[in-house]
């Protein structure tokens, strides 16, 4: 998630049952040199208004882009005629010392890695979206829709391949 209300989101008290790292894992030494290859440009501008997962997002019909940065605009050939994208982002106005976290939809808290909370030790945020075009020279990705706030960092992308990525019989957990 990215936008304007992060200091009020990142300090919010813990609810009932959720736990807080004794630190702050932004503070640890990078394991990992990441750069940001582009923006999210999305009609969503706080956390309040940002779906909360891309289905929902879909269903406000409203179409969002991922602008590319000049240096990797080459990177996007390949991709005309694709149907979908999987894009990576940088969800950098979000929380990361919770470990166990408490939805506001679910009676009992779990453990970060068993949630798609935006709230991680590094909040890496995974999409799998509609492409409806792809304009390489502007370095402009067009998709159906993404929930997340307008200007979130984008890691990388890669193309969905329907025959290896989805997993029909796939469970969540509890």
């Amino acid at each position: 998630m990215s936008g304007q209300d992060d200091d009020a989101t990142r300090h919010e008290a813990p609810r009932e049952g959720e736990i807080a790292l004794p630190f702050d894992p932004a503070a640890r030494a990078r394991d990992a040199g990441l750069v940001f290859i582009g923006r999210v440009r999305s009609p969503w501008t706080s956390r309040a208004d940002c779906p909360r997962n891309v289905a929902a997002a879909r269903d406000k019909g409203r179409p969002a882009e991922v602008e590319i940065a000049a240096d990797y605009r080459a990177g996007l050939s390949g991709l005309e005629g694709a149907t979908h994208v999987i894009v990576l982002t940088w969800l950098d106005r979000s929380r990361r010392d919770l470990i166990v976290q408490k939805p506001r939809h679910a009676p009992l808290a779990r453990g970060t890695f068993a949630l798609r909370s935006p709230v991680r030790p590094n909040p890496i945020g995974l999409h799998i979206v509609g492409l409806a075009g792809v304009d390489i020279a502007a370095g402009i990705l067009h998709l159906d829709a993404i929930d997340v706030i307008d200007g979130t960092p984008v890691l990388d992308i890669k193309p969905y391949f329907p025959g290896t990525d989805a997993v029909p019989d796939a469970v969540a957990g509890s």
